[in-house]
């Protein structure tokens, strides 16, 4: 049973603070109690807010992610976590080399949205899109809520 969920991107400044504000409010949403968490990759914007307008995208649609500070992974995550999220495939090789021995195997987080046609939420920090990027966060994160609630095999 899936208890506790990791999204994780390159800095934890934009991709993964939106997936957890997004999927967070659907948790509350939805009556469930879970651990809810995002971090990065790379250590350089550990302790940072969200990206500016990443908070402002968020914001525009309802989501509140001001509060977040940027961490990186550690390797207790991939054993307190029961779901470890990347953002893209570049993430995804980044976690399978951190994941220790018997940890949870990391997986990517548009796997729970294959209508979207898409492997990866593109970096808005470099593409400037946070609306596709918020668009392919919703569409992933109601997926893994279906997944979580047994509407869909995870």
């Amino acid at each position: 049973m899936i208890q506790s969920v990791l999204f994780v991107c390159l800095g934890n400044i934009c991709r993964s603070p939106m997936a957890e504000g997004v999927f967070r409010a659907l948790a509350k949403r939805e009556g469930l109690d879970l651990v809810i968490d995002s971090a990065a990759t790379g250590d350089w914007h550990t302790g940072d807010a969200p990206y500016p307008p990443a908070i402002e995208a968020a914001a525009a649609r309802g989501y509140d992610i001001s509060g977040q500070r940027a961490r990186q992974v550690k390797p207790a995550d991939f054993t307190r976590f029961d779901l470890v999220l990347a953002m893209d495939g570049s993430n995804l090789s980044n976690l399978q080399a951190l994941r220790p021995e018997g940890g949870t195997e990391p997986k990517l987080f548009l796997d729970y949205a294959p209508e979207t046609g898409r492997d990866a939420v593109p970096d808005p920090y470099y593409t400037r899109d946070f609306d596709e990027a918020l668009d392919l966060v919703e569409a992933g994160a109601a997926g893994l809520l279906k997944a979580i609630r047994g509407q869909a095999p995870d």
